[in-house]
């Protein structure tokens, strides 16, 4: 029996959202997965987000009936003229890696960015976007096992095939499935602050925050070990980022020879100890600058670089701003959004919905 489910979104009318509309591709074999992702952040009705939030809609780009994996068929909201509205356009997924993607989308893609629209792909969608034109000389990324494809068919891209996500010019792709939840909130950091995409990604029961480049897959299963292991020494680290950790005082915290623990260290994380680290800090510093007004120095110190000349340095090659920078664009957002989520009344209908 076929199931048809109708995408609107929920009448509420208690706040209805007035910020960027997020619009999601739909197509006839549609990886439901990814279009869920999408629904959950950028569609869920979110009153604490005050009426700024995202709205969102969905656009077919093929003719109906739409079906979807999982054995059911879709209504959209809207037809392809949605693409041309839209400030967020997103494919969750694609056909294939051999599927055309028709001249008329790939037009209104190019146009959408032409005008401001940031594009982004979930998973396999990282086609559609390379088949505008719009990433060549830039690198991306994908499913690992889409990676050796989509470089053959598009070589004047750069697949990076080990990140979680990567943006070129306001074109955002990412990997596997779950990696597009990591880019989405990603995308809601920067348009509303660190306590916006924490609340998201509370609710969605998912750590707030991965960097586009931590690894996608771990080369081999690391064994459980009931002490000694690295797990540990990663929360006992976050704890006390001020710390001077070097790698030997970190392989002696996990009673491992240095070769042992820089081996279950790439292991555990997909990155070098002095590479987490700095990331760690990184991120810290972030939530830091966008709650407190504390000088940069103290920021450095509090998080653990030795200078406020190494933590600009760091800040800067991760997040692409410097601190002052960072701190200009979100602090007066993240105390908006408190006194917004402090104000809002909870919402009386019960969601189902997570």
């Amino acid at each position: 029996m076929t199931l048809y489910v109708k995408i609107m979104p929920k009448d509420h009318a208690c706040i209805i959202p007035e910020g960027p509309l997020a619009v999601a591709l739909l197509y006839d074999g549609l990886c439901t997965f990814e279009f869920g992702i999408v629904s959950e952040v950028f569609g869920l009705y979110r009153p604490e987000m005050g009426p700024s939030w995202y709205r969102f809609s969905s656009a077919a780009i093929d003719a109906g009936p739409l079906r979807a994996h999982g054995g059911f068929t879709i209504t959209p909201d809207e037809g392809p003229e949605a693409v041309d509205q839209a400030d967020i356009i997103v494919v969750p997924g694609w056909k294939g890696a051999d599927v055309p993607v028709p001249e008329e989308l790939r037009a209104r893609l190019r146009a959408a960015h032409a005008r401001g629209a940031r594009l982004v792909s979930i998973c396999s969608g990282a086609f559609v976007l390379a088949a505008t034109g719009l990433l060549d000389g830039g690198t991306v990324s994908t499913h690992w096992r889409y990676a050796e494809a989509l470089q053959r068919r598009f070589p004047a891209v750069t697949v990076d095939a080990a990140s979680l996500y990567r943006e070129h010019d306001r074109v955002f792709t990412s990997a596997g499935s779950a990696a597009g939840i990591d880019l989405l909130i990603e995308i809601v950091r920067r348009d509303f602050g660190a306590e916006a995409a924490n609340s998201v990604a509370r609710r969605l029961v998912v750590p707030a925050h991965r960097s586009g480049g931590q690894a996608q897959f771990l080369e081999r299963p690391v064994p459980a070990r009931p002490t000694g292991e690295v797990a540990p020494l990663l929360d006992r680290m976050r704890e006390t980022l001020d710390r001077d950790w070097t790698t030997e005082a970190m392989a002696r915290a996990c009673r491992m020879s240095l070769r042992t623990f820089l081996r279950r260290f790439q292991e555990s994380t997909g990155a070098s100890p002095g590479d987490w680290l700095i990331s760690e800090r990184v991120e810290a510093a972030k939530n830091l600058l966008s709650s407190h007004d504390h000088a940069i120095e103290a920021v450095a110190a509090a998080v653990g670089f030795g200078s406020a000349h190494a933590l600009r340095h760091h800040f800067r090659r991760k997040v692409g701003l410097t601190p002052t920078e960072y701190r200009s664009r979100f602090l007066k957002l993240e105390r908006g959004l408190s006194e917004t989520m402090r104000l809002a009344k909870p919402d009386p209908v019960m969601d189902l919905n997570g």
